[in-house]
């Protein structure tokens, strides 16, 4: 079955031209021409993935972003304007899994679409090694690779999928430092040219999570300087 991927741009050149790319890689591809209507038919018909803009008529990117978050880990590529900091990581701090820079690349951003479908398959798929049931237990965090679940003290958290890998990453080696080149690696795959804020909006995106459900979380430190690390129980 062909994986799907919704294009969400009010810019209808770049739509078509992407569409006609993705579809001659195997692709099936919904467009959509504002947020308002991409949030409707994503909401009665999920995509494997979603590539949103971020300036469009009717429902922005940035609230679409948002309210899919509410209720759905989609994964989700962001496209911003060229050199605005502020718009990539306010989607990042939003759960967005990547972005990309306007002008892009159409095979750059193919590149980037198969890695994130990668890692998503990859995290819903039984895991190996640790726990052959794909269970991973730390004190009072569990993640289950199989369900893509992530509880602590038995409270879902829900985590896309960049956050789930980066959560899974620390946990593994509880104590350990993992540098932010580390956890590039683990969440993005090797080969893949991440900015270090994008891991340090993503930590910061997960304590906000854990600490909805618990005030005191502070099993993600930070060591300045050096990365950061799961504290041991």
């Amino acid at each position: 079955m062909k994986q799907t991927i919704a294009l969400v741009d009010d810019d209808r050149h770049i739509l078509e031209s992407v569409q006609m790319t993705l579809e001659q890689e195997g692709f099936a591809v919904r467009t959509y021409t504002d947020g308002e209507s991409a949030l409707q038919g994503l909401m009665t018909r999920p995509a494997d993935l979603a590539v949103l803009d971020i300036k469009m008529p009717r429902m922005d990117g940035m609230e679409l972003l948002q309210r899919l978050r509410a209720r759905s880990a989609m994964p989700v590529i962001f496209l911003t304007s060229k050199d605005d900091e502020l718009d990539e990581l306010m989607g990042l701090r939003l759960g967005a899994d990547d972005y990309i820079t306007k002008p892009f690349s159409q095979r750059l951003l193919l590149e980037r679409i198969r890695a994130l479908l990668r890692r998503n398959e990859a995290s819903r798929a039984e895991g190996s090694g640790a726990a052959p049931t794909g269970v991973i237990g730390r004190g009072d965090l569990t993640l289950d690779e199989t369900k893509h679940q992530c509880l602590w003290k038995g409270q879902d958290i829900q985590l896309t999928v960049t956050e789930f890998l980066l959560v899974k990453a620390l946990a593994a080696r509880p104590g350990m430092v993992k540098s932010r080149d580390q956890l590039i690696d683990a969440a993005y795959g090797e080969n893949v040219y991440v900015d270090d804020r994008t891991i340090d909006s993503h930590i910061k995106r997960l304590r906000r999570k854990f600490r909805a459900v618990d005030d005191e979380f502070d099993q993600i430190e930070t060591l300045y300087g050096i990365g950061y690390r799961y504290k041991e129980a």
